[in-house]
């Protein structure tokens, strides 16, 4: 007896961990959010760009978060040449090969906007995915702190734009200078130092998630996070934790108090000082354009955790209450982030470039938005169907499709295989459609139609108990062939009224 041969192994239909499918009224849903930051970006007089999603590992160079680990953090792999590309993990490497490659093309200084996806080979977790939209503006070539202070004021009226109110958030402002001369005091510059360096700089930009106890042990031997996963710290001494926590504590109640702390804390170091001016600078010109505290403040625990970061740096946090997933309020947190890098540029063309820019984390904002209210998130209304009852008559069906599409109205035709009544019903129920028009044999041969609306119909479908009831109730009503467009524009009109 012959042996049967195995059956092929199907795959599973299921997505690599870290990663989501997005649907329909999300897609339009950010797409709409989008356009909303975008025109702002367009209004401060910034060009849209478009980048490929891969760069080559070089271009992308080695600023990631995990900067111990060659390739550490991005999806990388050989071409057929046998150089090493990568899907891109920001939109600012990207920017910056951009602004070398063009340099002899581009404006000076060159303002751009950029959104799309962008892929960290990260450990995933809740509300922490492998792939996510970001949303950029940037500046290159000017080295004036003002274009900085512009995209803070830019950043808040994005934001607003989108939908947060004016009174639920906050930008807050450092300057890695001024961090840099308190890790000169603390001992911890040179190129020896690199990565305890680095190390520090990714614990205290974690502040607000880890809290003061956590960010310790991450300046200390280390910490162990609640999956029992350890994380090796930077080792300093107790002292230079010290100055550390003293440095992102010190916040006082207004900028001015502020800077005149940092100046006591950076003590003799020229980069330092110069840190704090530049602050107050910022502050000065926010301030005259009606960014003014609390909508814009100067904050020493703002780090970001990038490396290239070489002067201002700045956040916008929500600062609203949610409840969590174990029923805990908790603020919402950062949404979007930034600040300058003067020397990104430089790694292609070897001369300083100066540029500064901001990342609006979209997905992050649209959590944010649909928290507040300010987000729909009811299904999104679909096409109005066009019931195939005689295979025959496709052509008629689509001419009435192309009726409704040419007044403005999404339409299509029901492709699926059958004729069965209840079976099309039952798909345009699952598309959302706000209506369906049925002509079948009677119909056609009296030059009528059938329209049901089929949002009115659910309304009413609990409150009807016979199949007489059904036939009469408002929901269905037989019209002339020649009215349909008018029919379906007043269902549509009728359910857009609140």
């Amino acid at each position: 007896m012959a042996k049967k041969a195995d059956k092929p192994k199907r795959p599973k239909a299921e997505l690599p961990r870290g990663f989501h499918d997005t649907f329909g009224e999300e897609v339009l849903e950010r797409d709409r959010m989008l356009s909303r930051i975008a025109e702002v970006y367009r209004m401060h007089g910034f060009d849209p760009l478009e980048t490929p999603a891969i760069e080559t590992v070089e271009s992308l160079g080695k600023f990631l978060p995990d900067v111990d680990r060659p390739m550490g953090g991005v999806f990388g792999f050989q071409d057929d040449d046998e150089s090493w590309v990568a899907l891109r993990y920001d939109m600012t490497a990207p920017l910056a090969r951009v602004a070398a490659q063009y340099r002899q093309d581009l404006p000076s200084p060159y303002r751009r906007y950029a959104m799309g996806p962008v892929w960290r080979n990260e450990k995933p977790g809740p509300g922490r995915f492998r792939q996510f939209f970001q949303c950029d503006a940037d500046t290159v070539g000017t080295s004036t702190v003002v274009a900085d202070a512009e995209i803070c004021g830019m950043l808040a009226d994005a934001l607003q734009a989108a939908g947060i109110a004016r009174d639920d958030f906050v930008i807050r402002i450092n300057n890695r200078k001024v961090l840099n001369g308190i890790l000169e005091e603390a001992g911890l510059q040179g190129d020896d130092e690199d990565v305890r360096r680095g190390i520090a700089l990714r614990a205290i930009d974690k502040l607000d998630r880890l809290g003061e106890g956590g960010v310790r042990a991450l300046l200390g031997e280390g910490r162990k996070d609640e999956s029992g996963d350890f994380t090796t710290g930077a080792k300093l001494a107790e002292g230079q934790i010290d100055l550390l926590m003293g440095f992102v504590s010190a916040g006082r109640e207004d900028g001015t108090a502020t800077c005149a702390r940092l100046r006591e804390l950076v003590g003799a170091s020229e980069q330092g000082i110069e840190g704090v001016q530049e602050l107050e600078t910022i502050a000065e010109f926010l301030d005259s354009q009606g960014y003014r505290a609390p909508l814009a403040v100067i904050d020493p625990s703002v780090v970001r955790g990038l490396a290239y970061y070489t002067g201002p740096v700045y956040e916008a946090e929500l600062t609203f209450d949610i409840i969590d997933d174990k029923g805990e309020k908790r603020q919402f947190g950062s949404v979007a982030g930034g600040g300058r890098y003067d020397d990104l540029v430089m790694r292609f063309t070897g001369q300083r470039t100066p540029a500064t820019g901001v990342s609006i984390g979209v997905d992050r904002l649209l959590a944010a938005l649909r928290a507040r209210g300010n987000a729909t998130e009811k299904k999104a209304q679909g096409p109005v169907v066009i019931l195939a009852l005689e295979r025959d008559q496709m052509s008629v069906y689509q001419t009435i499709a192309n009726e409704l599409r040419n007044d403005g109205i999404r339409a299509e035709v029901y492709m699926g295989g059958g004729t069965n009544l209840g079976k099309q019903l039952k798909y345009a129920d699952k598309r959302h459609a706000p209506a369906a028009v049925i002509i079948g044999s009677q119909e056609r041969e009296s030059g009528m139609a059938q329209i049901k609306d089929l949002v009115l119909g659910t309304q009413l479908a609990s409150e009807i108990e016979s199949n007489e009831e059904w036939k009469s109730q408002p929901a269905q009503q037989e019209i002339q062939r020649s009215q349909i467009l008018a029919i379906i524009r007043a269902i549509l009109d009728r359910q857009s009224t609140p």
